[in-house]
């Protein structure tokens, strides 16, 4: 496993950060004390995956998010509430999409559709990513470091530790989106009171 760190480590990062996320940054952050990473290379390289999947979603909802959402009924069951949970809190959202565990293909695909010009979704993107990515690898390396996570650890108890691992990505994920749940809640209440 030490082989592959040191030659595909970041590229491991990066192409996991591109599908899931948490768990490949918290991977990667928590083996900085043990020098298989560095702290700014960890940052970048899980950002730059989640800049990538941000940005193939935004596109994808520039350029026809209609015809890509009526393919997929779950996602288009979902839509209208988080459009409308966009259209009200629109910068909030723009900075706090990546902790929005669930809605990471959504709410890029909505923010392509809401007509926000590519130099400003660049803003907005480069500036969560950057933050998502300091915070959940800052974790990461504290979790390493206070559990004195090794490679050998990583190579003895995989399932265990990515089973941590993407449980507190998850936790932070789904604390953020039940907040975020109960806001589009209230959104439908005070939209069907003032339709009476």
């Amino acid at each position: 496993m030490e082989s592959f760190l040191e030659e595909f480590g970041y590229l491991a990062l990066m192409i996991g950060t591109f599908f899931e996320g948490e768990t490949a940054i918290l991977i990667a952050s928590s083996l900085i004390h043990e020098g298989f990473f560095s702290a700014m290379p960890t940052v970048v390289a899980g950002f730059a995956g989640s800049f990538i999947s941000d940005w193939l979603y935004y596109l994808i909802g520039r350029a026809n998010g209609k015809f890509f959402i009526d393919k997929r009924p779950k996602l288009k069951a979902r839509l209208e509430p988080i459009n409308l949970l966009f259209q009200k809190h629109r910068v909030p959202i723009l900075l706090s999409y990546r902790f929005l565990y669930g809605f990471r293909v959504i709410i890029p695909i909505v923010i392509g559709m809401s007509g926000i010009r590519p130099i400003q979704f660049l803003f907005f993107s480069v500036a969560s990513g950057l933050i998502w990515a300091s915070i959940v690898s800052t974790a990461g390396y504290l979790a390493g470091r206070y559990f004195a996570i090794r490679t050998s650890l990583f190579e003895e108890n995989l399932v265990p530790i990515v089973i941590v691992l993407a449980s507190i990505g998850l936790l932070m994920g789904y604390t953020i989106k039940f907040i975020i749940d109960r806001s589009v809640e209230e959104n439908k209440l005070v939209a069907k009171d003032q339709e009476l």
